[in-house]
């Protein structure tokens, strides 16, 4: 397996964007930036997240909250389920786990809201576990990368992406990693003509050398065509409910995608 990690972080080391959220390796942090990031785009979510971590700096401030005072804050960010699970979330971490955030991916998947793709951010970023965060833009770079056809929303495919995403995951700064996946794929690696002369990684990219950059990945479902067209316009969108926008560009470290 090609070694990627070296020329991608050292890439992101120079490029990332400085986020308030990148700033903390407070899980609890983390997860509420992944929840926000889900379908919203990243400059309306950071006032929303500095002002919601203002008055729920911790999880036991969250789940000990009433949930109006919870959904009055989020008032403007829509998709308010995503509130109300992270209300509900809060109170199970604090009911369940002493009040300390499960460090185990089943525990995680287990609360309210959270899907393959935010488990996997908080446990890469915030714990350093190397588990793949596979959102759609980690799923367009690495169907570049190894030249992946193939409807790239169906199961089969979307296996075969997650599987590699495991086998180039280093050991060591797996949070970063997935992060550069995400923010290569939201600023440089980006649905139709991807900037492959300013891409760290263009000498690896099997979809280059074949000229296949802009056919893959494939979107054929009329959802995921729509925002593909709809990414060119929007400059930054990050989580995109866990794999449910293959085409969006989601930079953050971002971390969302179709898997939750």
């Amino acid at each position: 397996m090609r070694d990627l990690a070296r020329p991608l972080l050292a890439w992101f080391d120079r490029h990332k964007r400085d986020l308030p959220w990148r700033r903390t390796s407070d899980p609890y942090r983390i997860w509420v930036s992944e929840i926000m990031l889900q379908q919203t785009q990243v400059d309306r979510v950071i006032g929303y997240y500095e002002r919601f971590i203002e008055a729920f700096p911790t999880v036991e401030a969250l789940a000990n909250a009433p949930l109006d005072d919870v959904l009055r804050l989020w008032e403007g960010l829509g998709y308010y389920s995503r509130a109300r699970n992270l209300h509900a979330a809060a109170q199970t971490v604090v009911r369940e786990h002493g009040g300390a955030f499960p460090r185990s991916y089943e525990a995680l998947r287990a609360l309210p809201g959270i899907g393959e793709y935010t488990a996997g951010a908080v446990l890469s970023i915030a714990c350093g576990v190397p588990t793949p965060a596979v959102d759609a833009n980690a799923i367009r770079v690495l169907a570049r990368l190894f030249a992946i056809e193939g409807d790239a929303s169906k199961g089969q495919v979307r296996r075969r992406i997650t599987e590699l995403a495991l086998q180039v995951l280093p050991a060591d700064r797996p949070g970063d990693f997935n992060q550069a996946l995400m923010e290569l794929g939201a600023l440089i690696c980006i649905p139709g003509r991807p900037g492959c002369l300013i891409c760290p990684l263009t000498d690896a990219c099997e979809a280059r050398a074949r000229g296949l950059q802009e056919r893959i990945p494939e979107v054929k479902s009329r959802p995921l065509q729509q925002l593909a067209a709809r990414a060119h316009d929007e400059a930054r969108w990050v989580g995109v409910s866990e794999l449910a926008a293959l085409a969006m560009p989601s930079p953050h470290r971002t971390l969302a995608g179709m898997l939750g």
